[in-house]
């Protein structure tokens, strides 16, 4: 049983730069693919806040990509082969949460400092600095990737939920 979420996190992140890939070379693949994973970082964390959420989703998955990839357009999963077989380690909320916190920084730097205290956090450093504050070369090589209008179906999804749960007075609950 594990309890981390790092093949959730991996695939979701993998999921985000296939649909909305880097702006240039090596270097802006290698900043847009920090900026997915922060992003998913933090609404994994916020989603699966305790160790126990954490193996629960571990045991049963988490979904898989197929709505994702049928409302961006990127493709449909087919897994007859195996190479696609990381989709089904693609959280749907995970990233419809994290394209929310993508495309608005004041709910990301909530979300963030929302993290403090919780089970994934203790003892770990924490920076989220390109995902809170993007210099001009985080948002050139994301620039698909932190298109609002471009986000809007997959951060639709399941925004509202983030935005609740970030609200004042709520306890970070999934």
């Amino acid at each position: 049983m594990r309890a981390d979420l790092s093949p959730l996190i991996a695939a979701t992140t993998q999921w985000l730069t296939r649909a909305y890939p880097a702006c240039g070379g090596a270097l802006a693949s290698a900043l847009c693919e920090v900026q997915a994973r922060q992003a998913v970082t933090v609404a994994a964390w916020l989603r699966y806040p305790t160790v126990m959420d954490a193996a629960l989703v571990g045991m049963a998955g988490p979904g898989g990509s197929a709505r994702l990839d049928w409302i961006s357009g990127t493709g449909t999963y087919t897994g007859a082969d195996g190479t696609d077989a990381w989709r089904s380690w693609v959280d749907e909320v995970v990233a419809s949460w994290a394209a929310s916190l993508l495309t608005d920084p004041e709910l990301a730097a909530l979300a963030v400092a929302g993290l403090h205290g919780g089970d994934h956090t203790t003892g770990v450093p924490m920076e989220f600095r390109r995902l809170i504050s993007p210099d001009a070369r985080d948002r050139e090589a994301a620039a698909l990737l932190r298109h609002p209008d471009l986000l809007a179906p997959v951060a639709e999804l399941h925004g509202t939920q983030l935005t609740e749960l970030l609200g004042p007075g709520q306890a970070l609950i999934a």
